[in-house]
């Protein structure tokens, strides 16, 4: 239930708290008053597009607060918990806010939220009726989707079924959809992947070979410089250039020497050693480098092969993959995507056995939906048509026929068409045909009036649902919605009295100029404004101001009689 709403800078109400009653709220005004800003705000506050052109051009943002006692509401409960968030004494707290930049914020209880998720959860809070609600019952699909609302219950459990089932058919059609498009082109496919498979094979790749490629590539490309300064080191090692020694000589005539000097200084005779053991270890390099200047020697066909082989990689690297890990992790796929396109018929024909069997399931499913929907059709439009002549139409028919699909689709086999006739005698037909405005509040009304006690929604909002429609009608639709607020809270805009004298809270919305702004304000009426309302309402003026002032007392006072009478029965009106 709806408790309050806080409305600030919001097109032309500066700001203003309404605090709602339960039952029937009605909100009445002149034409041009500001009615429509006050259903925006509502469906704002619960998700709905937030508009820059609400903003007042004063203004850099503007703010809309609701209160919701949610305590009995299972369905947002169950929202909220989802969502890990808790009421606070039974009620939760939204605020949006929009800023000029046209960022958006919500919150619920201070707790950021995404607007998704709002809008989700104001369907468990409101069911907001506007005008233009009737024309959706002219929509192809509306019918379906009330019989849905209708029926829950009874079709709760075979949908379940049917949607898990209908979910494996798409799934499994749309399996076979590519399996054949992969079939088409299998050959074509098959071809490329063994040209690829048959190129990274006949390579014979080694992980790490690369860079061993590479050094030996290196190795070669400088092999004149390695060897030039090879030589140079082995001669400077056995002095083979003119009128130098060689370093082996020179290290064993400087051991010679501490030696025979050592029989004066021990000391000596350390450093002696160490040298002995330095001439030992050139000697090992002396005999490597001879040994390398025989080994090496410059092959150019060795290095045309290894460069060759870096040039294969290189190419192969850049058809599949950034490494030879990635070229190998390719060559394995299309080892699997080959086998698996060898056996590409044999799967689609497994495919089309489980397809097969699927469409049969769901099948009977849907004829199982389709037969309790078709008892359902026939349960509604009696229920419907009873309303119908509760809302002065006394001859009118309304029925729902059923047509069966060829196929198969997400809500089954069925389609379902409002038809209507609002004399005896005539012919029911298509409602989108024939229906007039008038006609359609009524009929929307009367679906509101049997659905309502079959949606946990708490609150219902009808803006001007009695478009189109006076007199002993507007006073029909006025006993109609007054019931149903015996058990839901009802917010009402309306321009007829007939409906407002009905009105448990009354609010009236008006324009008022302040330092030469024009405003909205809307304020709740007490016993003596109300009937100055009913009085404006019914085209009293001061001429017959008495006149027009009795008769709208004896409105509201026959519109308690009329409650007093239907309010026990209320719960069991639909």
């Amino acid at each position: 239930m709806l408790k309050s709403l806080h409305i600030h800078n919001f097109a032309l109400i500066e700001d203003l708290n309404i605090e709602f009653k339960d039952g029937f709220n009605v909100f009445t005004g002149e034409t041009g008053a500001g009615k429509s800003i006050f259903i925006d705000a509502m469906g704002i506050v619960l998700g709905g597009r937030a508009s820059l052109d609400y903003l007042p051009t004063a203004a850099e943002s503007y703010w809309l607060q609701a209160i919701f006692d949610v305590e009995k509401n299972i369905e947002a409960l169950k929202l909220l918990e989802d969502y890990d968030l808790e009421p606070e004494d039974g009620c939760i707290f939204i605020r949006r806010k929009v800023l000029r930049s046209g960022k958006s914020t919500a919150l619920i209880n201070g707790c950021q939220i995404p607007v998704s998720f709002l809008q989700k959860l104001g369907e468990t809070l409101l069911d907001i009726h506007g005008q233009h609600e009737n024309q959706r019952l002219l929509k192809a699909s509306e019918p379906l989707m009330l019989l849905s609302v209708f029926g829950n219950e009874k079709l709760e459990s075979l949908f379940l079924n049917y949607n898990a089932s209908y979910k494996e058919y798409i799934e499994l059609k749309n399996r076979i959809q590519e399996l054949e498009e992969k079939n088409s082109e299998r050959e074509r496919i098959l071809d490329r992947l063994k040209w690829e498979i048959n190129e990274i094979e006949v390579a014979r790749l080694v992980p790490g070979e690369e860079d061993e490629l590479e050094e030996k590539v290196k190795k070669l490309t400088n092999l004149n410089k390695i060897m030039n300064a090879v030589a140079s080191s082995y001669e400077l090692f056995m002095g083979l250039e003119e009128g130098t020694s060689g370093i082996l000589d020179s290290a064993s005539l400087v051991q010679k020497k501490l030696t025979s000097a050592a029989d004066f200084d021990v000391k000596l005779a350390e450093l002696a050693e160490h040298m002995g053991s330095i001439w030992i270890m050139l000697d090992e390099v002396r005999h490597e480098l001879k040994a390398y200047l025989e080994e090496n020697t410059f092959e150019p066909e060795l290095l045309e092969e290894y460069q060759e082989r870096l040039d294969l990689i290189y190419r192969l690297k850049k058809k599949y993959g950034s490494s030879i890990k990635e070229v190998m992790a390719y060559y394995n796929g299309a080892i699997e995507e080959a086998e698996e396109l060898s056996l590409l018929e044999m799967k689609i024909a497994e495919t089309q056995k489980l397809l097969d069997k699927k469409t049969v399931e769901l099948w009977q499913l849907a004829e199982e939906i389709s037969v309790v929907r078709t008892e359902l059709a026939k349960e509604f439009a009696v229920k419907i048509t009873d309303n119908l002549r509760e809302l002065a139409m006394p001859e009118s028919l309304f029925l729902v026929k059923m047509r069966r699909k060829t196929q198969l689709s997400a809500t089954g086999i069925d389609e379902a068409v409002f038809y209507f006739t609002a004399n005896r005698g005539q012919g029911a037909k298509q409602l989108a045909k024939i229906a007039s405005g008038g006609e359609l509040s009524r009929i929307a009304l009367a679906i509101k009036s049997v659905l309502s006690n079959r949606s946990g929604v708490h609150t219902m909002v009808f803006d001007e649902i009695d478009t189109g429609v006076g007199g002993v009608t507007a006073r029909k639709m006025a006993e109609k919605i007054a019931r149903i607020a015996n058990f839901k809270q009802v917010l009402c805009v309306t321009h007829l009295a007939q409906i407002a004298v009905f009105a448990d809270a009354h609010f009236c919305i008006e324009k008022q100029t302040e330092k030469k702004r024009t405003l909205t304000k809307i304020r709740p009426l007490e016993s003596a404004e109300k009937v100055h309302e009913i009085v404006r309402m019914t085209g009293g003026s001061n001429d017959n101001f008495a006149a027009a002032e009795q008769y709208a007392l004896e409105l509201l006072k026959e519109a308690q009689r009329s409650k007093s009478v239907f309010s026990e029965k209320a719960r069991s009106f639909v």
